[in-house]
């Protein structure tokens, strides 16, 4: 392999990781507003949930504008790729604190339903 498509390569594999790297900043800074709304307006767990659904939503979908401008071409597919980046990544942590996967196989198929959705739509709105 040339040198030259090693390096072009190795910017693709940045890009994603740049763009994740954009999406968890982003799940951080939403995060913690939203803790910070549920200590200030007692929010029930309904709001929560939908708080947090709305936060993997957009985080993927700032990710995938994010890569998108970077690709520009095939924008949708990386942006899928990103939003099942980021599942992949949130699985991995959850595993990792929780040792299980608890919760019905619903929601988890609808948070990587969610994830893959939000990057593909800002791929292509990019």
């Amino acid at each position: 392999m040339s040198r030259n498509m090693n390096i072009k390569k190795n910017s693709k594999v940045l890009w994603v990781l740049k763009a994740l790297l954009v999406s968890y900043l982003v799940t951080g800074v939403l995060l913690l507003a939203l803790a910070m709304l549920l200590y200030k307006l007692e929010l029930d767990e309904k709001a929560v949930s939908a708080g947090i659904i709305a936060i993997y939503v957009a985080a993927t979908l700032i990710g995938g504008l994010f890569l998108g401008k970077m690709a520009k071409e095939k924008r949708f597919i990386w942006g899928l790729g990103l939003g099942l980046a980021y599942f992949a990544l949130l699985l991995l942590i959850t595993l990792g604190v929780y040792h299980t996967l608890d919760g019905s196989g619903t929601g988890l198929m609808t948070t990587f339903i969610l994830c893959a959705g939000g990057g593909m739509i800002g791929g292509m709105i990019s």
